[in-house]
């Protein structure tokens, strides 16, 4: 079966949903939106896509298809799902529900059991590569859920990402998403603290990026976020106040799981103070900038 053959919905278009949605479309999909700022809707209306009026009209106009949620957070994805005008009050049975967001793993299990409750079917696919991955079709999905839920998703999983694994059951993909937010954002700030480290004693930063990619340190972080620190460019990929959210679900997690894990807690304390100094809406490589506007506080003390 091809993305043609297979009635999709499509909520959420923001950095990542709308070069989503817009692969999908390109490769023939019927789809349907909904977003809560309607005009965010046009650009892919001139590509072939028809508009919801919410959530639950998207739903029925999909009966027994597809339908993808990427939306900004938990609230967001829960309001989706079960608020007033959500996808379950105009859900038929056997329509397959993926959440392509970052959610909470709880609310994920939570909100899966009333879509099966009412016959529907879901899956938990968040992704990793951000904007530039979602535009090229190059994502990495984390997919919790039933086999053949993720065998009957495998069209849409084909054209928005270039690998896929099957993390476990309902709720792992969240998982693997959260480990993977750790990861970036220990990382993020890691690099710019050393790239900063080095332009103070007199280095070349673009020559230590250089030397730092050929040896035990490279990673496709340094690579991007890296450059971006380089040149200043902090347009947003990602923004930053997405990863102080995705973090602060992951230090959730973790005190759910009665785990005691003090880097991420002490890293998602320097987040939050980037975020509350006003660099929530740059890209996370701003943190150099976030770390570098410290320097100027330090020496003005």
């Amino acid at each position: 079966m091809t993305v043609s053959q297979i009635k999709i919905g499509f909520v959420g278009l923001g950095l990542m949903g709308a070069p989503m949605a817009e692969n999908l479309l390109e490769a023939g999909a019927q789809l349907t939106l909904f977003n809560r700022t309607a005009t965010k809707c046009t650009p892919l209306v001139k590509l072939g896509a028809t508009v919801a009026g919410s959530p639950s009209d998207l739903a029925m106009r999909t009966a027994g298809g597809i339908i993808i949620l990427c939306v900004s957070d938990t609230p967001a994805f829960e309001a989706a799902i079960t608020g007033p005008h959500g996808v379950l009050s105009g859900l038929s049975p056997d329509t397959l529900i993926i959440d392509m967001g970052s959610s909470k793993v709880g609310a994920t299990r939570r909100l899966a059991k009333l879509v099966e409750q009412a016959g529907g079917r879901f899956v938990d696919a968040p992704v990793s590569g951000g904007e530039i991955g979602a535009q090229s079709g190059t994502l990495s999905i984390m997919v919790g859920g039933a086999e053949t839920d993720i065998i009957r998703a495998m069209p849409i999983f084909d054209i928005l990402g270039k690998s896929l694994t099957h993390i476990g059951p309902t709720g792992t993909g969240q998982a693997a998403k959260a480990a993977n937010q750790i990861i970036v954002g220990g990382t993020v700030s890691i690099i710019a603290e050393s790239l900063l480290l080095a332009q103070a004693a007199g280095a070349d930063i673009t020559r230590v990026r250089e030397a730092l990619m050929g040896g035990f340190a490279g990673s496709r972080i340094l690579e991007l976020h890296g450059q971006r620190m380089i040149d200043q460019a902090f347009e947003p990929g990602a923004h930053a106040k997405t990863q102080l959210k995705d973090m602060h679900q992951a230090v959730g997690l973790a005190k759910e799981l009665e785990l005691s894990l003090p880097f991420l807690n002490k890293n998602s304390e320097l987040w939050s103070e980037m975020v509350d100094a006003g660099y929530g809406d740059i890209d996370q490589s701003g943190y150099f900038e976030f770390v570098r506007s410290k320097q100027t506080s330090i020496s003005q003390d």
